[in-house]
């Protein structure tokens, strides 16, 4: 299945946005335990401090039906982030994400 990237920038600084970022760990925490593959993240600096947007990577069967996922993301829905998306085709080595409540920590994946 392919893999999609959502790029985001935030419009306010990290403490301004705490709201909108726990909806947005819900709402990936529940789109996991449903089965969809999707992980998410904050971007840092060259110092290792969070640099004002973040990253959500995806699996879906078309560009389109990412795009309807993106769009009920609550981060989205509030209009506080600058957001891209964009299909992306791995070409060396080999991602997966596993789902925590349906695996033990260390648990060999080799669905992908």
């Amino acid at each position: 299945m392919p893999w999609y990237i959502k790029t985001e920038r935030f419009h306010a600084p990290g403490q301004d946005m705490a709201q909108h970022l726990a909806a947005h760990h819900h709402w990936v925490l529940q789109q996991q335990q449903q089965g969809q593959a999707m992980v998410s993240g904050y971007l840092v600096d060259d110092h290792g401090q969070p640099g004002g947007g973040g990253l959500l990577v995806l699996e879906a069967e078309t560009h389109g039906a990412a795009m309807a996922l993106v769009q009920q993301d609550p981060m989205v829905l509030s209009g506080c982030v600058d957001w891209r998306l964009q299909g992306w085709i791995p070409v060396v080595g080999d991602l997966c994400l596993r789902h925590r409540s349906t695996q033990p920590p260390g648990a060999d994946c080799r669905r992908c």
